[in-house]
C-alpha cells in the first residue's frame, strides 16, 4: 500500500509540476502512465502474494497435530525436535518433557480462531489434562519451508507449563 501511495504522489507531483510545452506535456503524462503501470503492477503482485499466503493458512486440525505428536511419549525426541522451529536446541527439555508426561496422563488440544499473518498463524488452544481443561491460550506457528512448525517461543511455553525451563 506504500508503494501504491507513493507511486500515486509521484504521478500527482509530475502532473502539477507541467509547463504549457507540449513536448514537457508528453514526458509528464508518459513518466504519469509508467508510476501508474508500476503502482498497478505492486498492488496487483501484492494481491497474488496475499492470495498465496490465504491459500497456505493452517487449519486448526493441522496445527493440532503438531502438539498431539510433541506430547505422544511414543513419539521419539527427534521427531519432535523437527515440529519446532530450531528445536534442536530444545532436545533435552523436549526429553525431558517426553519423561514427565510418561507418568502424567495424556493431554489433548484444541486449536481454534487460526489468524495468519505473512508466515505466522496464531490458534488459540485450549489444553486438556487429567487435572482439566486450561483457559484458552494464544499458541505460534512459523512456516518454514512450506511447514508449519511451533514457534520457539511456543515451546517455552509449552515447557513452561511443565516447570521445564526453556534454556
Amino acid at each position: 500500500m506504500a508503494t501504491v501511495a507513493a507511486a500515486a504522489a509521484v504521478t500527482l507531483g509530475l502532473a502539477g509540476c507541467g509547463s504549457d510545452d507540449s513536448s514537457d506535456t508528453a514526458a509528464t503524462s508518459t513518466s504519469a502512465v509508467a508510476s501508474s503501470a508500476a503502482a498497478s503492477s505492486t498492488a496487483a503482485a501484492s494481491s497474488s502474494q496475499a492470495g498465496a499466503a490465504a491459500a497456505a493458512a493452517p487449519t486448526p486440525a493441522e496445527l493440532q497435530a503438531t502438539l498431539d505428536k510433541l506430547a505422544d511419549p511414543a513419539t521419539p525426541t527427534a521427531e519432535k525436535t523437527a515440529l519446532i522451529v530450531d528445536g534442536e536446541q530444545r532436545a533435552a527439555a523436549i526429553d525431558q518433557l517426553t519423561q514427565a508426561l510418561a507418568g502424567y496422563g495424556k493431554l489433548t488440544f484444541q486449536v481454534s480462531d487460526v489468524t495468519v499473518a505473512g508466515t505466522t498463524a496464531t490458534g488459540q488452544t485450549v489444553i486438556n489434562s487429567p487435572n482439566g481443561a486450561a483457559p484458552a491460550t494464544p499458541l505460534t506457528w512459523e512456516n518454514v519451508d512450506g511447514s508449519w512448525k511451533l514457534s520457539d517461543a511456543t515451546a517455552c511455553t509449552l515447557l513452561g507449563f511443565a516447570m521445564i525451563p526453556c534454556t
